[in-house]
């Protein structure tokens, strides 16, 4: 990690340190804003900050084969760059990871990993991916959106005085071979969490590495163990957040109440609960986790390994993009449009475009809600779609 990465994060992210230190509410804002102004001024006007997000790409991609084979430039405007660069999802990447572990980082990359990460596998068959500098920075100060902004908006810093609850997968799972070299990977949620500078800043309840520890099994004994580590390292502690998958999170409840008798909520005082990695939190998760963490807001986070790409803006249920560090477009099935200029009601397959890969099909499916507010309502596949036409089709029959 560069010394860049670790001031970004200083700056935007003081936390605990901040609030102790500086008594006056308006000294607190002017340190966490430099991490959201960027966003806030990008969704002023989302169409000029994704121009600008796309050209900062391309001068990326036009630096590896993949790019120049296919004529990247970072003149290319909008128009040219969809006609140019095809839609890839993750089995076409497959050939071109193969040869950044051979040693040819330039085959896609547009630098040298510095590690790899491994997706939960919960539609399939885990991902293995590389995770660049700038990915990690990305992950890193987008991932401390959700906290800074809900922070501000409510004028309550109080999350940042506590610890976090670290329900995370492990971070050291399997190894591979990258250009000669034997490296450990794990799930990306636990090496991102390992590897945040952020969290030398903000406690985290139990620490990575001692999650590591115990294994990395996730069987439903070895998820017990983690929460048992949880529970005995926070038992006693100011606990105001707990952030991850959000079933995790609710697993992690149930077992506290089933074996102590008492609910997190009768432990620790919530401040609020940073939730990711499934479709209808705020409805289908929302009601079970304000039963055993209370009143506290929960905040929706739409991340994954290949980034963080939206955070819920206010109380609505929806996320709001982060336009200045991804490019978003949407296969509406008729015609591929900017994410930005889906009208109400429309929706599609997500296709994001970051510093890694172009034009990447994650596989999701979007709607928008207007006014860039948009719901993730689930993966692409023949149930997904049936149930979200039926929705649409009765519900806006009955209005």
């Amino acid at each position: 990690m560069n010394g860049e990465t670790y001031k970004a994060i200083e700056i935007s992210l003081i936390g605990k340190c901040a609030c102790e230190m500086l008594p006056e509410n308006e000294s607190v804002n002017s340190i966490l804003k430099p991490i959201i102004n960027p966003w806030y001024e990008s969704l002023e006007n989302p169409q000029e900050a994704q121009e600008q997000t796309l050209q900062d790409l391309l001068k990326k991609y036009e630096t590896t084969d993949y790019g120049s084979q296919r004529g990247a430039s970072h003149a290319m405007g909008i128009a040219d760059y969809q006609a140019k660069i095809p839609v890839i999802d993750y089995k076409g990447l497959l050939p071109y990871l193969a040869q950044v572990k051979e040693g040819n980082y330039k085959a896609i990359l547009p630098e040298k990993p510095e590690c790899w990460v491994m997706t939960r596998g919960s539609t399939g068959k885990s991902k293995v991916l590389p995770a660049t500098q700038t990915h990690l920075r990305q992950i890193f100060t987008c991932g401390a959106r959700a906290l800074v902004h809900h922070a501000l908006r409510k004028k309550n810093f109080q999350v940042f005085m506590g610890n976090i609850l670290n329900l995370n997968f492990p971070s050291s799972v399997h190894t591979i071979v990258e250009d000669g070299r034997e490296l450990t990977y794990g799930y990306s949620g636990g090496t991102y969490a390992r590897l945040n500078p952020m969290f030398d800043r903000v406690s985290l309840l139990p620490r990575q590495e001692d999650i590591d520890i115990l294994g990395s099994g996730i069987t439903r004994s070895d998820w017990e163990k983690r929460f048992e580590l949880a529970y005995q390292q926070a038992n006693g502690k100011n606990v105001t957040a707990t952030m991850g998958v959000t079933p995790v999170i609710l697993a992690f409840a149930k077992y506290v109440q089933r074996k102590y008798g008492e609910k997190p909520a009768d432990l620790w005082d919530f401040k609020a609960l940073f939730c990711t990695s499934v479709r209808k939190i705020q409805f289908k998760y929302g009601p079970v986790l304000r039963k055993y963490f209370g009143p506290a807001p929960i905040v929706e986070m739409y991340s994954a390994t290949e980034g963080v790409f939206a955070q819920q803006y206010d109380d609505l249920p929806y996320i709001t993009p982060n336009y200045d560090a991804y490019f978003f477009e949407v296969d509406t099935g008729k015609e591929v449009k900017m994410l930005h200029d889906l009208q109400r009601g429309e929706w599609g397959k997500l296709i994001i475009s970051s510093c890694m890969f172009p034009r990447y099909d994650i596989g999701d499916m979007i709607e928008s809600a207007g006014k860039n507010y948009f719901r993730i309502f689930g993966r692409r596949n023949t149930l997904t779609l049936l149930e979200h036409r039926l929705y649409q089709f009765f519900i806006g029959w009955l209005l």
